[in-house]
């Protein structure tokens, strides 16, 4: 039996043989040997879908496609309108509690190559029969090249170059999307995919690095530039924040670094030991969000002091143990 492998090619009956073994398989025929929407038997919730591009189903032609960024546009059966339970089952799916599982081919024949896990990211409420979908490919990165973001050298480190300050973003609400932004969007948010890509982390912490030594010395404190601590790459992390850097009266600024390709709205993880430390040390603590990171390098907005007081947080693991 096939195991499920990212990038790996599988016919009809090899999904079957992954999810579903127990069933009998009919090719061409049945659930698993024709349907392109599949519930995962025993999972609650859990999908498999097998799409062919350029199929077309009476006269309808489904317009289906991935950007560059990663986003998957498909459309339901012509049927299907927004009021039916699987469409709204998928306007609710929750990709860290159940998986929709992705198997593509350009093709009207062959086999399909796995792409991954599906995240949820909008729906057109104005078009019906079919409803047109936008997901996010979790595992995008791991799917082609994931180019590191290469950090020029700069000539003069006196100026501040490569980052650029702004406010923070005002709270966006998750929701669905008119036809004119529906086709617009076409973007994941990235944050999975963040947390996944230490490259993208360790550019943007450079960066601040870098920021951090030329905001000293036109402070007139380049004696304290040369002090400053990569204190993820020299510990690892855990320690709460990921640079030790200093204010103007030489006192120890402690920053945490979210970095993204993505916008300033993109959400972020953090830890435990994180939240900790800006409660302990609220008045030498920063958390700096850089944001839209490129080879030419980013923006950013700052946060300070304690972090559950400017932070909505919501939980994504539990750590368990036995007991009541």
């Amino acid at each position: 039996m096939k195991t499920l492998t990212l990038n790996e090619k599988y016919t009809r009956e090899e999904v079957h043989g992954i999810f579903s073994p127990e069933t009998n398989f009919t090719p061409g025929a049945g659930t698993w040997g024709m349907q392109g929407v599949i519930p995962v038997p025993y999972r609650s919730r859990d999908w498999v879908f097998i799409v062919s591009y350029g199929r077309s189903q009476a006269e309808h032609k489904f317009d289906e496609g991935i950007t560059e960024d990663g986003v998957l546009t498909w459309q339901s059966q012509p049927s299907q309108n927004l009021n039916e339970k699987r469409i709204q089952e998928w306007i609710r799916h929750d990709e860290t509690i159940n998986k929709i599982h992705l198997f593509l081919r350009d093709s009207l024949q062959g086999p399909y190559t796995y792409f991954g896990r599906l995240k949820y990211l909008t729906h057109d409420t104005t078009r019906s029969q079919p409803v047109h979908f936008q997901w996010e490919l979790l595992d995008w990165d791991k799917l082609r090249p994931n180019d590191v973001v290469k950090l020029e050298p700069r000539e003069d480190t006196n100026r501040l170059v490569g980052l650029i300050e702004v406010s923070p973003p005002s709270p966006k609400p998750k929701g669905v999307a008119s036809s004119r932004s529906f086709k617009e969007r076409r973007k994941p948010d990235y944050a999975e995919r963040d947390a996944n890509n230490r490259k993208v982390g360790l550019s943007g912490e450079l960066l601040v690095i870098e920021y951090e030594k030329a905001r000293l010395s036109q402070l007139g404190r380049s004696d304290l530039s040369e002090l400053i601590v990569h204190v993820s790459e020299v510990e690892g992390d855990g320690a709460g924040y990921d640079i030790r850097s200093f204010k103007e009266d030489g006192s120890p600024l402690f920053i945490e670094v979210k970095s993204t390709r993505g916008e300033a709205e993109t959400s972020f993880f953090i830890s435990a030991a994180e939240l900790e430390f800006s409660e302990r040390h609220r008045d030498n603590y920063e958390l700096i969000r850089v944001f839209n990171l490129q080879n030419e390098g980013a923006n950013f907005y700052r946060l300070t002091g304690k972090l559950k007081e400017c932070l909505k947080l919501d939980a994504t693991a539990y750590r368990a143990q036995i007991g009541p």
